[in-house]
């Protein structure tokens, strides 16, 4: 589900930087024809989530600007590995550490007696101080893709304008874009592709005033769930605890993460009405980065300045880090929430 438009909208390109997942002093690099066979699917993270899947449908992949090359089997290229690095492998729930030779990941692999079946995928993430690689059915990475796109269209309220006149103060112009994607493999396939967030953009938003002159005030900044605040939290030694309503109800939680939450809603940034789990957006449900919050999981939120939203189902992802997208049902909701922390109590 796309949702960033909608959030550069309202607060502006987020100026985030990732971590280069190539450390090119950790491996020596190969021009030489690959010997090894490898019947698995690689998947390769770059630079600034620069990510390129190896199947060995293409002759001549142009790497140059990852400067590391995997065997995909026949021919190709491979990574080959600077001696005495830590090796993390992980499979089946399973981890296990080696110290790797001046060998290729094939021989690594086969040197510790993994044999990839074509079903699984083999991701290489070289971005610390040792290599990781992850065996698979189902992998999960981030993809920075450069596509074309077209401008939006802001409106934005002029209280010396007429109400019902509106003019155009900016021209929209399409351009290009450096987009994340959360990418899903599954049994060798790609099973999704989902826009996260834009890095940059040479399209240029097309402003419209509208005239707000005859409006009566606005309504109440937030409608939420309409659920009671919190009265007292009583907390554990171990984190969790419980929540009194100003009503009465309890509510026990296992943990209490402080986060960062952004509103959204259905028709706006591309967002649609189907979640990633495959239930129908409505309040109180909320996308999540699912290796920071498990989808499914219950939740009550409350921002840091006293806005109460409530119970809540992580149903969706698309987001990244110590962050949640909360729904709402209109977008002038989205306007008055905007960004704010908050605290998110895990539910039991």
């Amino acid at each position: 589900m796309k949702r960033y438009d909608l959030q550069k909208k309202l607060h502006g390109i987020w100026n985030r930087r990732y971590l280069a997942l190539l450390t090119l002093a950790a491996v020596l690099l190969t021009a030489a024809a690959a010997t090894d066979r490898a019947a698995a699917l690689y998947i390769l993270t770059g630079v600034d989530d620069t990510a390129i899947v190896l199947d060995g449908k293409a002759k001549n992949p142009d790497l140059s600007s990852q400067m590391v090359f995997v065997t995909t089997g026949g021919k190709g290229y491979d990574v080959t590995l600077a001696p005495k690095q830590t090796v993390t492998v992980r499979r089946d729930g399973q981890t296990q550490s080696i110290e790797s030779k001046k060998e290729s990941i094939s021989k690594l692999l086969g040197r510790m007696g993994i044999v990839p079946s074509p079903l699984e995928t083999i991701a290489v993430d070289l971005s610390g101080p040792g290599v990781v690689i992850t065996v698979a059915e189902e992998i999960t990475y981030y993809d920075r893709v450069t596509e074309e796109v077209t401008f939006d269209t802001v409106r934005v309220a002029n209280p010396e304008m007429k109400k019902g006149t509106e003019k155009v103060v900016q021209e929209g112009a399409d351009g290009v874009r450096s987009s994340i994607y959360e990418v899903v493999f599954s049994n060798g396939q790609e099973l999704s592709r989902q826009f996260v967030e834009e890095i940059d953009s040479t399209a240029v938003d097309q402003i419209v005033e509208y005239g707000t002159a005859e409006e009566q005030p606005a309504p109440a900044a937030v409608t939420t769930n309409k659920q009671s605040a919190i009265a007292t939290v009583s907390k554990n030694g171990d984190g969790s605890g419980t929540l009194t309503l100003a009503d009465g109800t309890t509510l026990n939680f296992s943990a209490a993460k402080s986060m960062t939450a952004t509103a959204y809603t259905a028709g706006y940034g591309g967002a649609d009405h189907c979640t990633a789990t495959g239930t129908t957006v409505r309040v109180g449900t909320v996308a999540v980065d699912k290796r920071v919050i498990p989808l499914g999981t219950k939740m009550y939120i409350v921002t840091n300045d006293g806005i109460v939203y409530g119970t809540a189902v992580a149903e969706d992802t698309g987001v990244r880090g110590d962050k949640v997208d909360l729904y709402f049902e209109t977008y002038q909701q989205c306007i008055n929430f905007g960004r704010r922390g908050c605290t998110v109590y895990i539910l039991k």
